[in-house]
């Protein structure tokens, strides 16, 4: 096999390579599980851990206390506060929205919420609570880091958003758009190319 050859083989194992590395560290953002003192809660967003800027997304959490007994809505006071990422410890929040009880796969009376998230790019969930029931479980805050894809460009206030406050971006999509742009070009010069 000639050197010019190999690397071209080479190559290709790296643009493959690359392409699941990518592709692997987005999906395992899908359903992320988070554990604060006695309480776990395994988040999903609709449509498929894949909410994009301007879209309504259709927020779950699967709320459970240790041994997996899922905690209905009716008996947490529960709190979801929503952050565009980086954010300073503090500072409001961009998004309230109201949690109400829902049905989602096989959880029954679970906290849920519809949002528009505003731009592209990463923001910090945060589900805070306390059981109604006393005793039980100790207060709560959970955190999740969700990445909202491009979508339709919104500038519409929704309720519970806290207007007035200067936004930032994150600009983690770029590279990865980058990366992909960059992986296409590769295989497109190397496919292209006539072996000799």
């Amino acid at each position: 096999m000639s050197s010019l050859r190999k690397s071209k083989v080479k190559y290709i194992l790296l643009l493959v390579l690359s392409s699941l590395i990518v592709t692997a560290n987005t999906q395992t953002l899908a359903h992320t599980v988070q554990i604060s003192e006695n309480v776990g809660a395994t988040i999903h967003l609709e449509p498929n851990d894949n909410p994009r800027a301007g879209e309504v997304t259709q927020i779950w959490f699967a709320l459970t206390r240790k041994g997996g007994k899922v905690i209905p809505l009716k008996n947490c006071n529960c709190q979801l506060a929503i952050y565009s990422e980086p954010h300073v410890t503090g500072e409001l929040a961009l998004i309230e929205p109201r949690l109400k009880s829902i049905q989602a796969e096989r959880y029954q009376d679970i906290p849920g919420a519809e949002v528009t998230f505003p731009k592209p790019g990463a923001y910090q969930l945060l589900l805070s609570g306390k059981t109604a029931i006393e005793g039980k479980i100790k207060p709560f805050e959970l955190q999740f880091l969700v990445t909202v894809a491009t979508g339709k460009a919104v500038d519409i206030p929704q309720s519970g958003q806290n207007i007035g406050r200067e936004e930032t971006t994150n600009r983690l999509a770029q590279p990865l758009i980058l990366l992909g742009f960059l992986l296409t070009s590769g295989c497109i010069v190397v496919f292209l190319k006539p072996i000799k």
